[in-house]
């Protein structure tokens, strides 16, 4: 019974936290990217908004944090998923985020 109840949150939870990976794995690659220092902040919020809505992640504008620098540019994406079980619920915390150099 125990192995099922955690076969089971582990079916629940895996895709969230492989969502997350994915919207993880993306930022890093605007921040890679050459002509992302050059978009405005709001064409690169909006990016990454596009995909994680994608992704069916629950992202809001203002969770999505642009920050340039002399070093470069950081994109900091702050949410959280609401899971919600049979008298039980969670709120799964996540802050994906990448800067170039």
């Amino acid at each position: 019974m125990v192995l099922a109840a955690l076969l089971g949150f582990g079916a629940l939870f895996a895709p969230i936290y492989a969502d997350n990976l994915k919207l993880q794995t993306y930022v890093e690659e605007i921040t890679r990217r050459v002509d992302s220092q050059k978009q405005p902040d709001e064409a690169l919020r909006q990016i990454v908004l596009n995909k994680a809505h994608e992704l069916d992640l629950p992202v809001k504008a203002d969770n999505v944090h642009i920050i340039r620098s002399p070093e470069g540019l950081r994109i900091d994406v702050r949410y959280f998923v609401r899971v919600t079980l049979p008298g039980y619920t969670v709120d799964l915390h996540f802050y994906p985020g990448a800067g170039s150099r």
